[in-house]
């Protein structure tokens, strides 16, 4: 087991990147198939990346997968995804001056301006639309949705 292992692209149905992944886990332990790793990113619709050091076994572990359309020919390096491998902040495209609406939380559904991004700790500041008084609140920057991005492009300073 000390093979170099390659990246094999199985192309599956939209939507089913997910259960096609765990199906071939199952299927790759019941065979004890040589595969190392599955990852399926959101980003790559209709297709699963499996590590393994041959083809046979990534045919084998797909044959009885539902939703596993094929191996598509050739293969790839671990460079050529390691993009797919690095988290992405969560607070990526959100800037101030931003229209948010918070998903989740005790403000679930308040509609809110940005007032400040904090990419380090990946938490934006807010000011709620509907509140009384203007209270800054922080939230971490995965309960959000963006509604729309700053009009000219900047911050407000208000």
């Amino acid at each position: 087991m000390t093979a170099e292992s390659v990246i094999f692209v199985v192309k599956t149905t939209a939507n089913q990147e997910r259960s096609v992944a765990n199906m071939i886990t199952l299927s790759a332990r019941k065979e004890h198939l040589d595969i190392r790793a599955i990852l399926a990113p959101d980003e790559l619709k209709g297709y699963v990346l499996i590590e393994a050091v041959s083809p046979g076994d990534v045919e084998q572990a797909i044959q009885t997968v539902p939703h596993a359309r094929a191996l598509v020919k050739g293969q790839s390096s671990i460079e050529e995804i390691s993009h797919f491998l690095t988290p992405k902040p969560t607070v990526t495209g959100i800037s101030e001056g931003a229209i948010i609406e918070i998903t989740s939380g005790p403000f679930k559904g308040e509609k809110a301006r940005v007032k400040r991004v904090d990419e380090g700790h990946e938490e934006i500041t807010v000011e709620l639309f509907d509140a009384v008084v203007p209270i800054p609140i922080t939230i971490r920057g995965d309960t959000v949705r963006v509604l729309r991005k700053d009009e000219e492009g900047n911050s407000r300073e208000y």
